[in-house]
């Protein structure tokens, strides 16, 4: 379940407010019952080390793309063709 934060528009304190997605934006402050709006925070969510984001789709390190290298084979033959060529 997400967590938003809240700014009262009021007494400007910030209520941070477990919510599922389906439920309805709060309109009040809890404790002055002042207006308030949803501000964007920073996520919780992170990607860290190695996986398929930095194997496959970004500008990996050298270290990163030689690891990546030593696992392709050098074969030009599709895969369920096996002993086709010298590379093999």
């Amino acid at each position: 379940m997400p967590v938003y934060e809240y700014e009262c528009q009021s007494c400007e304190e910030v209520t941070e407010i477990w919510q599922h997605l389906a439920d309805e934006p709060v309109a009040s402050c809890p404790s002055c019952k002042g207006q308030v709006k949803k501000i964007i925070s920073m996520s919780s969510f992170q990607l860290k080390g190695g996986g398929w984001y930095t194997d496959g789709y970004s500008s990996a390190s050298p270290a990163a793309k030689s690891a990546i290298d030593s696992k392709t084979p050098d074969c030009p033959c599709p895969p369920k063709v096996k002993k086709a060529c010298d590379s093999c």
